[in-house]
């Protein structure tokens, strides 16, 4: 791990990710950094990391709502987040997920819903999940100028048909339908896909066989790049921790020790100290109105005197 005092500074570094960059960072070799993000304070520290690009996923339904699955989550509610993330998002390109419900039921749908989150939400590209059956609705979408990311192998959206969050591409016959799902979106226009919860040989197969960048989750290795959720990455959720996720930080058991301390510091009228407190710069009542019950007969021309106002 990277120490504060020596950890890189990419504040200078100004230029655009987009589409292209990425395309151009796959063909050099270079690997492409994704987290999630669901508000401007964080977009803007992700971006402060180097991270090339930041997905504002479904996964909110579970870190910030408490939902048990992504189900619930609204195309509204993605739209409020990435409007959010845009403006601390800087250089770093904008992905908003496609929720659950609003591209499966036809092209023309997923058009309009799509189009929303590039027009109200800032995004500039949107994923959506599934494989060959939604190649057509990622191919309308490039054609309207929308770019579009993919996901496949472990697809949260599709929980209950899986029977749970389950790897996928295990067996042989499954492995290959995910190869051809991979292809089917490359052939589509997607500008690149995420591969999440197969078999790292089986992601290592579809980076080296299609020409758009891979960004995996739990998909080992050998993909263009790699993405976690914001709040694993961080350690937030001292009692979450899958096989693939690496916890950069242990936020879950920092914050409770650091807001444990406030209060203790509040019980003990240590907080706020002298160089948190705020002084008047003339006197503002009479020694015998300290000294009353209430202080509601301030002298009118020390108020308008300090704040310009008069009583």
């Amino acid at each position: 791990m990277t120490s504060p005092s020596t950890a890189p500074s990419y504040g200078a570094q100004t230029k655009k990710i987009t589409v292209a960059t990425l395309r151009d960072m796959k063909s050099r070799g270079e690997r492409i950094t994704m987290v999630t993000a669901y508000d401007a304070s964080f977009a803007r520290l992700a971006t402060a990391g180097g991270a090339e690009l930041l997905l504002v996923g479904d996964s909110l339904g579970m870190v910030i709502q408490g939902e048990e699955t992504t189900l619930p989550v609204t195309l509204e509610d993605i739209i409020y987040h990435t409007r959010a993330v845009r403006r601390g998002a800087g250089r770093a390109h904008v992905v908003a997920d496609m929720p659950f419900g609003s591209y499966q039921a036809d092209k023309n749908a997923a058009l309009t819903n799509a189009a929303r989150l590039l027009k109200e939400g800032g995004a500039e590209s949107v994923k959506l999940e599934g494989g060959q059956e939604y190649a057509e609705v990622v191919e309308h979408l490039v054609r309207a100028g929308i770019p579009v990311m993919g996901h496949i192998g472990l697809t949260p959206q599709s929980v209950h048909a899986m029977g749970g969050f389950k790897i996928q591409g295990k067996s042989v016959e499954d492995a290959r339908r995910i190869a051809r799902d991979a292809r089917a979106l490359e052939r589509a226009g997607a500008y690149a896909i995420v591969l999440e919860g197969i078999p790292a040989e089986l992601a290592q197969l579809i980076t080296g066989t299609v020409s758009v960048p891979t960004i995996g989750i739990g998909a080992g290795p050998v993909c263009d790049g790699q993405v976690l959720v914001i709040y694993d990455l961080l350690g937030m959720n001292p009692d979450f921790k899958p096989k693939f996720v690496k916890s950069y930080l242990e936020l879950g058991r920092a914050i409770p020790e650091a807001i444990a301390a406030f209060r203790d510091e509040v019980r003990s009228g240590t907080f706020p100290a002298e160089e948190h407190t705020y002084h008047a710069k003339v006197p503002l009542f009479r020694p015998e109105e300290v000294r009353a019950p209430t202080l509601v007969d301030a002298e009118d021309d020390a108020l308008e005197e300090l704040y310009g106002i008069s009583g």
